[in-house]
């Protein structure tokens, strides 16, 4: 084998060495120091082109996971109203059944009555959130479905769409001050009530609050006087049975959107943790691994930087062939 002092091959040879390992050690410390084996597009395009887009999916469901948090926040305030709200109408029911009695005093019993119709039009003026009130309606327009963020989704195809749970607030609805007949409470009830000194049966309508709405009720409003018959009376308890059954299936509605709203909120939450395991197991670097990784290169560059050190001092060696 020859030797040259212009081409020295070995050290050229030991250098490339070096230098592979020196692109390697820099890639490891840079997985270290972010956490990253995938840090940028020019790591592994592929991965990091999924990372990236997983990651934007993960804030769109951050941003569905708070408005399933409002929309939970709604649902309650409404049930909650409502609940209440059935509570004071079996009171109303109780105290109706009480003046059937012969005897009572039914215009005591009519100003409790009094007071717990303010009480029901206090609760549904009350039961609202972020300006939003699925019990009280004083607009001129109609208290309508209401639409709830749900769910953010990326198809096979790449395409995107939010997906919204609805509730119809018209039937939650208790007072009404435009339109009577919207409200559960202030709205005209149709019942057979039998007629005094006969035994056939005839139709009434009753409504409960007079909220002096635009559009008023025509039937009887439910309240009593010494005069009020025993007829009368027994209509009355049956139109509040009717408002009573009617507001408990609205109840039941609410409740079950919101039972839904809470499972939403749970799988969007696992759904976000699944998605962020998912990106780690991509782009995340194997601490452990690259620990390791960095100490065995380490050990190389020292073996590589004393190779080259042999190879340098190999043209020197010529030199004692002159002396």
């Amino acid at each position: 084998m020859s030797t040259s002092i212009m081409t020295n091959s070995a050290a050229m040879s030991a250098l490339q060495t070096l230098r592979g390992i020196n692109d390697q050690m820099d890639s490891t410390q840079n997985a270290i120091s972010s956490g990253y084996r995938v840090a940028s597009a020019s790591d592994n395009a592929a991965y990091w082109s999924i990372a990236t887009t997983m990651r934007s999916d993960n804030k769109a469901l951050s941003t569905v996971s708070d408005a399933l948090g409002l929309a939970a926040a709604k649902t309650d305030t409404a049930y909650t109203g409502l609940d209440s709200s059935i509570s004071v109408i079996e009171e109303i029911k109780s105290k109706l059944v009480a003046a059937r009695e012969p005897g009572v005093d039914k215009t005591k019993i009519n100003s409790e009555l009094d007071e717990l119709k303010s009480q029901l039009t206090s609760v549904s003026k009350s039961a609202s959130f972020s300006g939003e009130n699925w019990l009280y309606n004083s607009s001129t327009t109609a208290t309508g479905t209401k639409e709830m963020v749900g769910s953010f989704t990326r198809d096979s195809t790449g395409s995107v769409s939010v997906q919204t749970l609805s509730y119809d607030a018209s039937a939650s609805v208790l007072v009404d001050t435009q339109d009577a007949s919207r409200g559960q409470l202030t709205k005209d009830v149709g019942v057979s009530q039998s007629q005094t000194g006969t035994t056939s049966m005839t139709s009434a309508t009753y409504y409960l609050v007079n909220a002096s709405s635009t559009t008023s009720a025509a039937g009887s409003e439910i309240k009593l006087t010494t005069g009020t018959s025993d007829h009368n009376i027994e209509g009355m308890i049956s139109a509040v049975d009717k408002m009573l059954t009617n507001m408990t299936d609205a109840a039941a509605k609410l409740g079950a959107v919101n039972s839904r709203i809470s499972m939403q909120d749970n799988f969007v939450s696992n759904l976000q943790d699944v998605i962020g395991k998912g990106i780690g197991r991509l782009v995340d670097a194997d601490m452990n691994q690259e620990s390791t990784k960095l100490k065995a290169l380490q050990t190389q560059q020292q073996l590589g930087i004393q190779a080259l050190s042999i190879a340098n001092s190999n043209s020197q060696n010529v030199l004692s062939l002159f002396r």
